[in-house]
């Protein structure tokens, strides 16, 4: 049996995972400098040990209520291309391994931006896990989605 491991977390009430090998760390931040002229997804940007990351507000990225930058924000850092960018997300969830053959493809509801950016989902305990392609989550011509 192959298996898999996401690592796990919330956007408003939506359930979401990226695969580990994609994730740096996780951690939270509180000081973030704007990005003037950037568009809005695009969070801002925080300096992590001498390296400047850019943030993009998955709740944006949805189409959502942007999250105010202020006070602790969960960051999950990604590596896109070589680069470092964060995903700003509501929580933080487990590290979970799941069977490929429990894979399946992004429901049919999910259509335009949206369904760009989810790879398929898996069916856990209670709950829809829809997993992300982070290429398509930071892409800057990528239009506003909504869930």
């Amino acid at each position: 049996m192959l298996t898999q491991q996401f690592v796990t977390f919330d956007v408003e009430n939506h359930f979401f995972g990226v695969p580990v090998g994609a994730v740096q760390e996780v951690l939270l931040n509180e000081h973030y400098t704007a990005m003037p002229l950037a568009p809005p997804a695009y969070g801002g940007l925080f300096n992590l040990r001498g390296e400047v990351i850019g943030t993009v507000d998955l709740r944006v990225r949805f189409g959502l209520a942007p999250r105010p930058i202020t006070g602790p924000v969960i960051n999950v850092v990604v590596r896109v291309a070589g680069e470092a960018v964060s995903l700003l997300v509501d929580r933080i969830g487990l590290v979970a391994d799941l069977d490929d053959s429990a894979f399946e493809p992004p429901p049919e509801t999910l259509t335009g931006p949206t369904r760009r950016m989810v790879t398929g989902t898996y069916k856990t305990e209670g709950r829809l896990l829809m997993v992300l392609d982070v290429d398509e989550c930071v892409n800057p011509t990528l239009a506003v989605a909504a869930v």
